[in-house]
Parts: C-alpha cells; structure tokens; sequence
C-alpha cells in the first residue's frame, strides 16, 4: 500500500472515531519552514508591503491534506501597524500590508517578527505546528508632500558702504519630509530683480558690487528655498540689508533746495543741520555762509528802483548829478551805450565813450564832493594793462590835461584831482590809490569816494578803505580853456590831429553820481548799500554760548566761530533767509556754507565738503496798477486864460490790485475750479507822466503848471518840457494822485485852439509794473461856438425828423398816401403844438429872470457851471469842439431862437468855430434833417454844464 493510500485510510479513520489522535500524530510530522529574515519597502500613504524574499512558507507534509497547508502568518509585536494574509494555502504564498496609513514623518521603518502555520491534522486545525521566528524589516519610502520652510520670518543685515562681503548673511529654510531625498534643500534663489546681491546653495548672502550709502540707504530683497525634489518653499523670505556709510566728516541732513514764497518773513535755510567730524578731536570751528546772488543784476535785488530814487529814500543829500541816467529825450547822451533790460546798467566793452553835456557839469566841485557809483570789472584784457576811465575831466581842446578822474589800473582804484594855481600853489596830494582784490573779481561791488580834500576815503560795499599811497603834484596853471566831462573813456583835447576818447573802460557801471559841495555820513552810505534780500539770525539769545558771528554789511555772508561742535549746530540752524521786497525777482539764489575745523595740537586735522544748496524765490502775483478818471471835460476860454489856469486832473486814482487764484473743489463736476479773487495793494510807485498827444506844448502861449510846495515832504521831485510833466520819485499812490491833482493847464491865446489831448501812465519799479494810459480830452468852449449848439439843441429836438419826413413823402408821392401816412402827419402837427405852448412857457420865465440875469453878467462874464443841468450833445461831424459863452448874447439868441425867421441872422452871426454840419441842416430839405439829428444824437457828451438864467 503507498504512502498516499495509508495517509487517507488514517484519515478515513479517524473520520470515523476510531484512533484518530495517533493519526494525527503520525500524519502533521513537520513544521512549516519560511525565511530567517525579510526585507520590506512600503510607500506612505500606502499599504502594500513589497518584501525580499517573497513571503512564502514551505511544509515537508505536503501534498497531506491539512498538514501539508499553511494556514496563517502571525506577527508579534505591540502596535505593529501590518498584517499578513496568507494568498494560498497550498503553495503557502503570502502577503504583508498596513493596517492604516503610514507615516514616514511619524515613523521611517518597522521591525517586527513573523511566523507561519500549518493547518494542523484536520478540519478542525488543532494540532497545527509553526515555523520558526522570521525577522522582518520594513522601511517606509518618503513621498515629497512638504514644501521647504524659512527658519525666521525676515532676516536682517547690515554692511558699511564700499566694501565687498564673501557673506553678509545666511538664510536657512527646513522640510517637514523624512528621506534625504526630500526633506535636504538643496538650493536658494533671489527673487528679487536686479539687486547687487547672489546667494549660493547653502543660503549665503554675498554683495556682488561695492554698495553706497548716498545711492540707497537699504536694500530688500526676497529670496526662496528648493528642496531636492526641486518643490519651492511656498512663501518667500524677506532679507533686509542696511548700508552703512562710511564715517565721513560733513554737514549732515540738510536739504539741496529750498523754496522761499515772497511775503513770508524769514525762513530757516538749515533747519535739522549737523556737523559729522567722526570722533576726531576738534577744538575750533570756523564757518562761513554765504548767499550768492550774483546773477541778479548788481549782486543783490536792488533793480526795484533807480540809484535816485534809493538816495532819496535813505535821505542823502540833495543835488547829486547822474551821469549815466536811463536814456530819455532830455538825457539822450546814453542811448548809444549797450545796457541790460532794466535800463540802469550799462555794459562798457573798451570801445565806448559818452560826453556828459555841459549843462549838466558842475561848476565848481569844491573842496567837498562825492562819486558814487556800482562797478563790475574784471582783469585788464592784455600783458601791459593800460588805464581804464570811469570819470574823466579834462581839457576839451589844445591840451589834454586832466583835472580829475576816476580810473581802473591794474587792479588798482585811482583817483586824480589836480587843484588849479589860483586855488593853492603848493605841492599837493593828487593822486589817491587803493589796490583791491574786488576790483578784478568780476563781481558787481558798490563804491563811494568821499573827497573832502585833502582827504579822500572809499567805502566799498559798506567797508571803509583809506588810500595805500597818495601821489602829490604841483597844481596846474591856469587857462582858460574849456573842459570836457566823459565817461568810460577820457576825451584827449590836444597834441593830436583829431580829437578823440582814450584809456577806454572794459566792465558794467551803474548809478553813476557825482555829488557836488556835500560828502555824506556813514549812515547813509549803509542805507545806499542795504540789500532788500539777505541773511539773518533768528533767536540772537539762544545762538549758544561761546559763539561768535559777524555779517558783511550787505548781510550776504557771514561768519561763525566756536569751540563746541553742539553750539555751532544749534547756531546754523538759526540762520535764515529773509526778502523784504513786496514784489522780489522770482528765480535761483545760491547758497554756499564752507567750513574750517581746527583738531587739538594740530591745525587743520578734518577736511569737511562745502554745503552747496540754493533758494528758489516763487514768481509772485505781479501787480496791476489802474489810473482812472474823467477822460473829457469842456472849460470856457476864459477859465484856461486866467492865472491859475484849469486843473486837470481833479479826480484822477490810482489803484494797485493783485489778482490770486484760489483751488477748490467744485462739489458737482469734481474738478478743480479757480476762483479769480482781486485784491487791492497798496506800495510805491516810482514815476507819472503827463504827455501830450499831438504837436508839443507852445510855450509862447501854453504851458503846463504845478505849485512846487505840494512836493514837499513826499520825496517827489518834477520836470516839465514841451512834451509835458514829470513826477518822480519813491512815493505813496496818494502821494502822487496829491501832485497830480495840483497840475494845471494855462493857455493865453485861446482863441487859437479849440483843445488839447494828455495821456497819463504812472510806474513802479522803475518801470518793471506799469499802468494802463489814462486819455483825457479837453474841450476849449467859445462864446459865439457854444451858444449856436445850444440853439440847436432847442430847435431841433430828436423828434422833429419824424415829423419832417412823412410831409416830405407826401410832396413826393401824392398818390401813394395812405391813411397810416395821415394819422402820423396828425400825430406830428399835435406834438408841434405842444412844443410852441412849452416854449411859450420857457419865454415867459425868461423875461421874468431877465434882470437877475443882467446882475450876473455885470459880476461875471463868465458862465457859472453846474455838474447837474443841462447835457448837450455834440456833432460828431465837427471838425473841431469850441464852445463859449457869454450871458448876454446867450439871452438874445434864445429869444432870437423862437422865431424861425431869425435863423438866418444866427447864422451870419457865428464864429468860424461853427460846425459846417449845422449851416448845411438848416439849408437841406427835410429829408435830410432826419441824418442830421441822428448824427448829433451819436455825437460826443459833454460834462454837464449849467446855463444860469
């Protein structure tokens, strides 16, 4: 019997009860067999197991039933998160899983123990028998399900300017995953665009290129982490990196421009200034502040108004000559010389010269006198410097002796003044120097020489500087040959073929004076040489202790001293700009601060940069300045022949308005809106003129007149000419509308004339702001004249062509009349009646004011007149406007004028004054009255006037 065959009657028996156990036992005789150990890989968030070997276990027993079948895999272990499955039975293949998810993160590998069965003997699966303890090791793969993350929310760093860094900062990011693979960063990245930073790939910052602090102060820059499975972290770092600058000496914290609205007092120039000397060991300061205003005309904003007006404001003297004024028709000897747009400076290039006239020449200078003058003159063009003429008095024909002058020699300041004999004959100073840097600096420099002979001292700029060598010469003889005063080159008389100008000038001037008979005090020099636009101190009792200031006397610079660094800031930032100018020039000003420090033991031990900033002056509302009042008036002959003549500007005003533009926001549309707000001004004005338009003043028989003593106390002063009157002078607008009040218009020869046309214009700032021109017609009035327009105006009133015209029509055209034609002929011959009956009324009046009448006349032959009476309209086709009066003729032709026979005899009566217009209306045909009435009702308005009956 085989083996198989015993194995099924052992079970068959055992099926039925009989000797089963020994069956058993005899059937199950070997263990199952699997490997001593395995090897695992299990994916997280996955449950398959992959094992090496496979898990298979083996029994001897098999192909017995039972005994020779693996049943199950057991695995020992607390908390062991697998299970083994066995797949077949027979073959004993098996299966390893996750009972749940696994976690890499939580934990990367498992080991545990393993075992496998046999089924045992039977069904029942008693007697089963296991295998050996098998060692199972399992690793959990990583999946890359975390992105990389930054230690620290910002990182920060800070580096000195001009130095390169192999690492300024290092950034470090970490993953949350647990292989190498994916929780390593293996790489950093700048986000940010075009920074002179890189970082390599364990997070090191370096800088690329040297940094500056003045460039930019810090840096910031993002930057992200790669893990190795190339995931980015998924929120960028922030790295911060401040630029130190280096430690160099200089102001601090000041700003490069500063604005300056006009109007607003005085503002801080430097107001959070610091001095930086980087520790080092400074005993003293010295520092210098100066306002540059070079570009400005003569240096400073002194253009408002001219050198006369300016030393009648500070008070000098009276009598100073100008010898270089702004071209005019009365001073025409400097038109020819080149100037700039203010009309005050003239610009000298060597080949000019002007002769001063002899009327305007001082006789007799004196022993006291004074040359005040603006000059702006740089080194003499060429090797050997020759002499340059500002002033020059000399012989003008035969010889060419100099009495005095006033000359430039290499950069010298010389002034010559030859005494004649008869004066004195002994040997005397005449010749007076001064060598001075400002002479040759190309700057604009205010001068002043006082002579009061024998001394001679010059003020330059406030500063007084006494003669370095005086040259003394004989006087010279006398002769009496006539002298020639020139400027910007001296006129040589004599000793050459044709006279001609020498030693020409090569710079500007301006406001060149001379002041016969008088020197003027220190005090006024300063007032002449005051800017209206400087440097100030706010604050002089908190400047600090121990420091020392000084200003130049045009306060354009200035200079501060001190030992303590704190001091000498507090004090700087005291400094201010201030322009008490009502309209200043709008534009640039420099501003340049320099600086000297002093270092214990040593003499200059820091350098420190110079402040190089500038004031910007806003363009202000500039001014508009009005002249009103009457634009005609009539006057009878009379008035304009008598003594006082007749004034012509009795309510003449003048105005000053600034117009401002105020923003808001227009509540409907949502834009902005300017609202035009005119305010009125009050400030000075500088001149007025009244000129006449048309042939100039007769002064045989015409002249324009002002009492001198309404000047008085206004600082004006007054020219008159043929072309008309002048005021000028630094005054109020109610100055100047006083004097212009005052002048009066006289003619004695009336009859020749029939009137006059004046224009006025006014200015301020020496012509910088002008007015509108004011035209004012005066009207002449004859007798003869007048009263014939006052016939006419009762003749003919404006209703009268009405009338005459539809009887004209009806003349004409006999059968063309229609009853619309009949009813205005009725209207017509009622409103003739009507006027007979109130010119009947009108003469009853006159008869009973016939004596009064007689009374006036015998008083006055003149007519009284009355801005509320009678308005009479004038023929605008008159060649001229003449009407006079006189009470007596007046009473006989209005008596002649009601009767319409007499119009003849009015007629051969006129003047030749009558308007051909009125003879040629009362000789045309109705037809033509109507154009005529018309006319005169165009015609010019006179100022009322009363007839006084």
């Amino acid at each position: 019997m085989t083996g198989m065959a015993i194995y099924w009657v052992t079970v068959a028996a055992c099926i039925l009860g009989v000797g089963c156990s020994g069956l058993a036992t005899k059937v199950n005789k070997h263990k199952p067999w699997i490997e001593t150990s395995y090897h695992g890989v299990i994916t997280e968030n996955n449950d398959t197991v992959i094992l090496d070997p496979p898990l298979v276990a083996l029994d001897k027993d098999a192909p017995v039933p039972f005994a020779g079948e693996i049943c199950a895999f057991k695995i020992h272990g607390q908390d062991t998160p697998f299970e083994a499955v066995v797949l077949n039975k027979t073959s004993g293949e098996g299966r390893l899983r996750a009972k749940g998810p696994i976690d890499c993160e939580i934990q990367k590998e498992y080991t545990f123990i393993i075992q496998a069965y046999d089924c045992g003997a039977g069904l029942a699966g008693t007697n089963w028998k296991k295998s050996h303890k098998a060692v199972v090791h399992i690793q959990v793969n990583d999946v890359n399900e975390f992105a990389p993350v930054f230690k620290e929310k910002k990182y920060s760093a800070m580096v000195t300017e001009g130095k390169i860094y192999d690492s300024i900062l290092q950034v470090e990011a970490m993953d949350e995953d647990c292989s190498p693979q994916y929780s390593q960063i293996c790489n950093y990245e700048i986000v940010t665009r075009d920074v002179p930073f890189a970082i390599d790939r364990n997070g090191n910052i370096r800088n690329t290129e040297k940094l500056s602090y003045d460039k930019q102060h810090q840096y910031e820059i993002k930057v992200t982490a790669y893990d190795c499975g190339q995931k980015h972290a998924t929120e960028d770092v922030t790295v911060l990196v401040d630029i130190k600058p280096v430690c160099k000496p200089g102001w601090q914290d000041w700003e490069k421009r500063i604005e300056y609205n006009p109007g607003s007092g005085s503002i801080a120039l430097l107001p959070t200034v610091r001095l930086e000397t980087c520790d080092g060991p400074v005993s003293f300061i010295r520092t210098s502040i100066e306002l540059q205003t070079n570009h400005i005309g003569k240096g400073c904003d002194r253009e408002t108004y001219s050198d006369t007006s300016l030393k009648s404001l500070c008070g000098a003297s009276s009598g100073a000559i100008d010898l270089l004024p702004s071209p005019s028709a009365s001073t025409n000897w400097t038109a020819g010389l080149p100037m700039d747009n203010s009309g005050m400076i003239f610009k000298f290039d060597g080949k000019q010269g002007v002769k001063i006239p002899d009327s305007i020449v001082p006789k007799n200078l004196t022993d006291q006198f004074m040359i005040t003058m603006w000059m702006k003159h740089g080194p003499s063009p060429g090797l050997r410097a020759e002499k340059e003429t500002i002033l020059c008095n000399s012989d003008k024909t035969e010889m060419n002796r100099h009495h005095y002058a006033l000359y430039v020699h290499n950069c010298r300041l010389v002034f010559l003044l030859r005494r004649d004999f008869d004066q004195a004959d002994t040997f005397r100073p005449a010749e007076f120097h001064w060598k001075l840097d400002q002479i040759c600096d190309k700057e604009w420099h205010y001068y002043i020489i006082n002579i009061a002979f024998p001394v001679v001292t010059l003020y330059m700029d406030g500063a007084t500087y006494e003669p370095y060598l005086v040259t003394n010469d004989w006087p010279i003889h006398p002769s009496h040959i006539a002298m020639q005063l020139t400027v910007g080159a001296c006129w040589q008389g004599g000793e050459v073929t044709k006279p001609k100008f020498t030693q020409y000038f090569h710079g500007s001037i301006a406001g060149l004076m001379l002041r016969p008979g008088k020197i003027e005090s220190h005090k006024m020099i300063s007032c002449l040489q005051a800017c209206k636009e400087g440097l100030d101190i706010k604050s002089l009792e908190n400047l600090g202790q121990g420091v020392k200031y000084h200003f130049n006397p045009s306060q354009s610079a200035l200079v501060m001293e001190g030992e303590d660094i704190e001091s000498i800031n507090q004090a700087l930032r005291k400094v201010s700009y201030i322009n008490s100018q009502q309209f200043p020039t709008a534009g640039k000003r420099k501003l340049k601060v320099s600086s000297k420090v002093q270092c214990f033991g040593e003499d200059i031990c820091i350098t420190i940069p110079d402040i190089e900033a500038y004031i910007t002056v806003v363009q202000t509302n500039e001014p508009k300045i009005t002249v009103t009042g009457m634009d005609h008036f009539a006057r009878p002959a009379s008035e304009f022949e008598n003594a006082n003549g007749v004034i012509l500007l009795p309510d003449i005003r003048i105005t000053s308005t600034v117009t401002k533009m105020e923003k808001r926001l227009s509540k409907n549309v949502g834009k902005s809106t300017a609202p035009v707000v005119v305010e009125e001004t009050l400030h000075h004005l500088d001149f007025c003129d009244i000129l006449v338009s048309g042939e100039e003043l007769d002064v045989k028989r015409e002249c324009l007149e002002l009492d001198r003593t309404v000047l008085q106390g206004k600082h004006l002063e007054a020219t008159n000419s043929t072309k008309g009157y002048s005021i000028y002078g630094v005054g109020t607008m109610k100055s100047y509308e006083d004097v212009l009040q005052q002048i009066r218009y006289r003619h004695w020869d009336s009859a020749s004339i029939f009137g006059r046309k004046f224009k006025v214009k006014c200015s301020e700032l020496n012509g910088r702001y002008t007015s509108n021109e004011l035209n004012l017609e005066v009207n002449i009035l004859h007798n003869s004249n007048f009263m014939e327009h006052v016939n006419h105006m009762m003749i003919q009133p404006e209703f009268m062509p009405s009338l005459q015209n539809p009887s004209t029509d009806l003349s004409r055209h006999e059968t063309r009349v229609s009853p619309g034609a009949t009813a205005i002929v009725l209207v017509a011959c009622v409103s003739i009646l009507v006027i007979i009956v109130v010119l009947g009324i009108f003469r009853l009046r006159m008869v009973h004011q016939h004596d009064f009448q007689e009374k006036e006349a015998a008083k006055d032959n003149e007519l009284n007149w009355d801005d509320s009476a009678l308005t009479i309209t004038v023929n605008p086709m008159e060649k001229y406007e003449t009407h006079g009066t006189d009470e007596g003729e007046s009473e006989v032709e209005e008596d002649d004028e009601i009767e319409e026979e007499d119009d003849d005899e009015e007629e051969d009566e006129s003047t030749s004054g009558d308007s051909d217009e009125s003879d040629e209306e009362d000789m045309e045909t109705n037809a033509k009255a109507k154009q005529h009435n018309a006319a005169r009702r165009g015609h010019l308005t006179w100022d009322h006037l009363t007839l006084t009956y």
